[in-house]
């Protein structure tokens, strides 16, 4: 686990344990609720901080649980969940499966995203970015990190990960389903007044699909860069471009803001990122002027990152020799004895079908285990993603 120092998001004061389940200011006592290992540092939540902590001061941990994991980001525009589905997931968070609780939670098509992220174009533009620019990094930070998609990955490199996200519930489900406990979560805003994990000591930070949602971007990037220090790099991928349709709730750039945000950058077209994957070659990094049509730049900058792509063959494209995966859940049998793809929903087809790497049909099987060769077909068909790394209990 990387050890971050936390402070207060509004004062800037250090934070220190005061009791097993919350964080104290130093300097004004202010507290700060912790559960499983993760610590609530939302500005703007009072009312519900103090709730919670009085529920876990107590003794209702349970009952702590369930209200941290009913609130959501600014851009939620869903039904709010269920509390008794809420109540119905905390007890049941030993035995339940990942579907379970993308569906108790009420998180509709966003949870339909999360479920499928393993084999979405865009995540594999992510990883793709990743793999171009590799260059050994011991410790990574994820802002936005979701439910651990990407520090899964990262972690299975050998990397110790620690991730961050403004939903408290995202980061719960990475803790019990995707990730583990050995990596270090925190829930905070963005727009904080204070950055609660400044001078964090890592090589490489990661954002993907979610740079475009902020606000103040200069701000927001400064302090990333900060957090990479003087010898580490940023990836951060799928910034969606304002010149081009898409869905979007965010605040997409354009061309110009890339080139005035990012001066020291290698700028990719998203979908450049995903075909290279596919075929096994290095990315083609372009000037961002000349990427007006795309949907999505994704970039690396920074002093530490490897200068020039690679060919994107192995490592965190592929998974580690020996792992069982899965024919790609999106496949469901068909009248023909095989398999053929199933979209969760109308908006995921829309947004998704256009893109996708892996075939309308598959003979299956049903798994696979892998070898390892990157030469071997079995790795195009994982390259492609018509087999899924899936987490244990998906």
């Amino acid at each position: 686990m990387i050890p971050f120092a936390l402070r207060s998001p509004e004062t800037g004061n250090p934070l220190r344990a005061d009791r097993p389940h919350s964080l104290a200011d130093e300097e004004t006592g202010a507290r700060w609720p912790v559960i499983d290992g993760i610590p609530y540092l939302r500005v703007n939540r009072a009312a519900l901080i103090e709730r919670v902590l009085a529920h876990l001061d107590a003794g209702e941990p349970d009952e702590a649980l369930a209200a941290l994991l009913a609130d959501q980001d600014d851009w939620w525009n869903g039904p709010a969940a269920d509390p008794g589905e809420i109540r119905q997931l905390v007890k049941a968070r030993a035995t339940a499966t990942l579907r379970d609780a993308v569906r108790l939670l009420g998180w509709g098509r966003v949870g339909d995203y999360f479920l499928h992220r393993w084999s979405d174009p865009t995540y594999l533009a992510g990883l793709a970015l990743l793999e171009a620019h590799w260059n050994e990094p011991i410790c990574v930070f994820e802002f936005a990190c979701g439910i651990g998609h990407y520090l899964r990955a990262l972690k299975r490199r050998g990397c110790k990960v620690a991730g961050a996200d403004v939903v408290f519930a995202k980061l719960w489900v990475a803790r019990h389903w995707v990730v583990d406990d050995k990596a270090q979560l925190v829930c905070f805003d963005a727009g904080s007044e204070h950055w609660p994990i400044p001078g964090a000591p890592v090589d490489l930070v990661v954002c993907n699909d979610a740079f475009y949602f902020l606000d103040d971007k200069p701000r927001l990037l400064e302090a990333l860069r900060q957090t990479a220090g003087d010898d580490g790099w940023l990836a951060i991928s799928h910034i969606h471009n304002a010149e081009s349709p898409g869905f979007s709730a965010g605040r997409a750039v354009t061309a110009e803001d890339i080139a005035e945000l990012f001066p020291d950058a290698l700028v990719y077209d998203d979908a450049e990122l995903t075909r290279a994957l596919v075929e096994a070659r290095a990315p083609g990094p372009r000037e961002p002027g000349d990427l007006r049509a795309c949907e999505a730049f994704s970039v690396v900058a920074g002093p530490g990152m490897r200068p020039a792509p690679r060919a994107v063959i192995d490592g965190l494209t592929l998974p580690p020799a020996g792992t069982e995966l899965h024919l790609n859940p999106l496949y469901q049998p068909d009248e023909a004895g095989g398999f053929a793809i199933r979209w969760p929903s109308e908006r995921y087809a829309a947004e998704y079908a256009p893109l996708v790497t892996y075939p309308a049909h598959s003979e299956g099987p049903e798994r696979l285990r892998f070898t390892g060769v990157p030469e071997a077909a079995e790795s195009d068909r994982v390259r492609r993603r018509e087999f899924v790394d899936l987490p244990e209990r998906w």
